[in-house]
């Protein structure tokens, strides 16, 4: 009996790890990381801790990821570019001050790059988001800046010519403190539509990233990129790594559950 029950949980075990390989011969694309706050305060589940990200860098550094910047990713996407292996695009949305001040170190510490989503109209102008100066200073070593529009809208019920002021004025004011093109964009909140990846076009973007769970491909839409948004949990660590790991599980798993809640 006894002899059974072990070949049973040989077997068990075998069977998982068979399931486990052929969940990571699927999980294809390049992944994009999307943080918001970095920071001790309790804030929401967007905040995780600076502990939480260094030891999630630490993982991506010690596991031979190397971060890519949204050109590198474009360049892949549209005209098969080679990419170094083990590819992760860094990003944060909105721009709060603990991005230089908790993140920006951290990156450093594992020399790793990131791209910056800038609320324009908040720059400088509130103390809970970065200053130029400091824009400035990570742009000179290495940290890409993009747009997230003036003070936040949500693009998909305002005005076509009301977002298309917003698209514009806000890169341009990224454009003249930076002395060079901006290029990328992040949807407020994920809200988007056909007219607001037109009117990116129209305003001289090359591409866009939305809050959509998944990772990116040969035939992705750059103008509605994926992402894998880290939020805080009980286990924080254990999240990001199952999220990075087994990002199609995920996927599949929810695509599922959505079936069935139709019967």
């Amino acid at each position: 009996m006894f002899f059974l029950q072990k070949k049973l949980i040989i077997w068990i075990i075998a069977f998982i790890i068979f399931i486990v390989a052929i969940i990571s011969l699927t999980n294809v694309g390049i992944p994009v990381l999307n943080y918001h706050l970095i920071s001790n305060k309790k804030i929401n589940a967007l905040a995780i801790t600076p502990q939480e990200f260094d030891e999630q860098m630490a993982y991506l550094h010690n596991n031979g990821y190397t971060t890519i910047s949204p050109d590198q990713l474009l360049n892949s996407i549209q005209y098969s570019e080679p990419l170094p292996e083990n590819p992760i695009l860094i990003t944060f949305d909105d721009g709060y001050r603990d991005a230089y001040l908790e993140a920006y170190p951290i990156l450093k510490k594992y020399n790793f790059t990131a791209t910056i989503f800038l609320i324009t109209d908040y720059v400088g102008n509130n103390s809970r988001y970065l200053s130029w100066e400091e824009v400035k200073e990570m742009h000179d070593n290495g940290i890409t800046f993009g747009s997230h529009t003036l003070n936040h809208i949500s693009l998909s019920d305002s005005t076509n010519e009301y977002v298309e002021y917003q698209l514009t004025k806000s890169r341009e004011a990224i454009e003249w403190r930076l002395k060079e093109p901006v290029k990328y964009f992040a949807y407020p909140g994920g809200f988007y539509n056909q007219t607001t990846t037109q009117l990116l076009k129209q305003t001289g973007y090359r591409g866009a990233f939305t809050v959509n769970f998944g990772r990116n491909k040969a035939n992705s839409d750059i103008f509605a990129l994926n992402r894998i948004p880290i939020f805080q949990s009980a286990n924080t660590f254990r999240s990001f790594w199952l999220r990075l790991k087994f990002t199609q599980l995920f996927i599949d798993v929810n695509a599922a559950k959505k079936k069935l809640s139709n019967y």
